[in-house]
């Protein structure tokens, strides 16, 4: 090949993986739409999250079976393995979500996007700490930096919320606790999975995860709900779980591990920190959730040390 066609194809190759991350960007940050929208037919987060991952589940589970059958035999999962896949799918996929729809039956879409936003300073503290370094001037700055933007949103909403009454002011914070639990959550399966993702492909290692993490929102769901409710859930709940099943979980996960093989991790992640802009300004357009510069600038303030943050690691 010339080197004028290596280049052409080194061009297309950057963007199809850029559209795709890009992409996958803005169907992550749809998911809180979706599900703040689904709320609004008398579900609970349980019920919610048990249908996300129901109409998962299939499309998870094909990708695990194909994964396992490219597995090479040298790569076969011990029982040590297992119980980390398990940890894994029930940190990230489980734990995570189901803190993440608790904490939107409170919170704003765009508060909740940039509270989670926030997992990548958890890992910088977590590994850290393990790893018993020091944290730099530049790891501070970026801390303080993402942190002081989370408490502009934070105080503003709080605010709002006291303006109206004491009690919604108080489901703020309850909110925001379980999103930054959330997070907390998913900061622990992406430290956790470092060197298993390196022997196991994370194509297989994502797959194996979900559908642990699927059966469990479906335990969850059948040992504390009524089975026979679901017959009474609007057909509007089942057309957002099915939106939100396919192009706000299945797609963009995938979608993320292919534009990752084609520009590499710090592209795609540079293209995740539109994810809370595009959560503003649809949460604005679909659920009329107010625009103000007291969040811009917070969001600023976010975006600005969760980049400082990556660009150290």
């Amino acid at each position: 090949m010339s080197a004028a066609a290596s280049s052409t194809q080194a061009r297309r190759d950057f963007l199809v993986g850029f559209t795709i991350a890009l992409t996958s960007a803005a169907l992550f940050s749809a998911k809180a739409i979706v599900v703040k929208l689904t709320y609004r037919y008398q579900v609970d987060a349980v019920t919610v999250l048990a249908l996300r991952m129901v109409l998962s589940l299939p499309f998870f589970a094909l990708a695990a079976a194909w994964a396992a059958r490219r597995a090479p035999g040298a790569a076969a999962l011990s029982r040590a393995d297992w119980l980390r896949v398990g940890f894994l799918g029930f940190s990230g996929y489980y734990l995570a979500s189901y803190l993440d729809f608790l904490g939107l039956q409170y919170i704003t879409a765009a508060l909740e996007r940039l509270i989670l936003f926030l997992y990548p300073t958890v890992v910088m503290l977590v590994t850290t700490y393990l790893l018993g370094r020091r944290v730099s001037r530049q790891q501070v700055l970026a801390l303080a930096i993402s942190y002081a933007g989370i408490g502009i949103v934070f105080a503003h909403d709080l605010a709002a919320g006291a303006a109206r009454d004491d009690a919604q002011a108080g489901a703020v914070a309850i909110g925001a606790g379980f999103v930054f639990g959330s997070a907390i959550s998913y900061a622990l399966y992406l430290v956790a999975s470092g060197e298993l993702v390196k022997r196991v492909g994370s194509i297989r290692l994502t797959a194996y995860a979900t559908v642990i993490a699927s059966a469990l929102c479906i335990a969850q769901f059948l040992l504390t709900r009524d089975v026979r409710l679901l017959a009474r859930v609007a057909p509007e709940v089942w057309g957002y779980s099915l939106f939100n099943a396919v192009f706000c979980t299945v797609l963009p996960v995938f979608g993320t591990m292919f534009a990752i093989a084609r520009i590499g991790a710090p592209r795609v992640s540079l293209t995740g920190m539109m994810g809370p802009v595009m959560t503003i300004f649809l949460g604005a357009l679909v659920l009329g959730e107010p625009i103000t510069w007291w969040q811009m600038g917070g969001t600023v303030f976010v975006l600005a040390g969760v980049f400082l943050t990556t660009r150290n690691r």
